[in-house]
């Protein structure tokens, strides 16, 4: 039984433009619907091919701020969101969520901003800002972690090493297997790693779904180390 909080979207395109360049994004215009069923789930795909566009839609569907945070950080730097969020319908499960968070590395620094001017007393700051990028992006996505919750990231591999990378594979899983959902745009051969994670691949025209070994993170990261000095020869000479 699904029993996860998004237990799927339908498109419902009537809501978009004839003249929107959504409808001319390749993997995305002919989806009716996309269904959820597994506690943690991949986009994967090449630059421009829609994955953070369509989790930014459900992001915001779901009530988030689209520059990223809790669905309680209500602010706006620079309105760029798509109007993919009026043709998508959430399908949520029997389940609601008690936490949520959506986190994005590309407005990272706006987030971790607001974080302080949020603080009060009783809900004291971070200091994101006192910490290097790296070690604050893993902690804001370590403190926003519970069980339960749902969670929506977009690349959050952008700032980690490999081995903070590891870090947060080991808490998706955690939390994942305590009642969490994730859905997860990301790059990163380590991150997809995660096992029994359902992977939705958005090259080739259309969204279909992989496995780990067939995403072109795993294929080119396991070619390049293996076939380093050929391959670096052959593409700088």
């Amino acid at each position: 039984m699904n029993n996860q909080f998004i237990r799927g979207i339908k498109f419902e395109w009537d809501n978009i433009s004839e003249e929107s360049y959504l409808r001319k994004i390749e993997a995305l215009k002919d989806v009716e619907s996309l269904e959820f069923s597994n506690p943690i789930t991949f986009f994967v795909g090449e630059n421009g091919t829609g994955k953070s566009t369509l989790l930014e839609a459900i992001a915001v569907s779901c009530g988030f701020n689209p520059e990223g945070g809790t669905k309680n950080y209500l602010f706006s730097t620079h309105d760029t969101h798509s109007e993919l969020c009026d043709a998508i319908r959430i399908v949520k499960g029997f389940r609601k969520e008690k936490y949520g968070y959506f986190l994005r590395a590309e407005s990272f620094y706006n987030v971790a901003t607001m974080e302080e001017e949020y603080a009060d007393d009783l809900h004291p700051s971070a200091k994101y800002h006192e910490r290097s990028h790296g070690e604050s992006f893993l902690a804001l996505a370590q403190n926003s972690l519970r069980p339960n919750g749902l969670y929506i990231f977009d690349e959050p591999e952008a700032a980690l090493s490999p081995q903070r990378q590891l870090t947060l594979l080991m808490e998706i899983h955690k939390y994942a297997k305590e009642g969490a959902q994730f859905i997860i745009v990301t790059h990163s051969p380590i991150l997809l790693g995660i096992p029994d994670a359902e992977i939705y691949n958005f090259d080739d025209g259309k969204i279909h779904k992989c496995t780990y070994k067939e995403t072109e993170s795993y294929k080119i990261t396991e070619m390049f180390i293996n076939n380093r000095e050929i391959l670096l020869k052959n593409l700088l000479d």
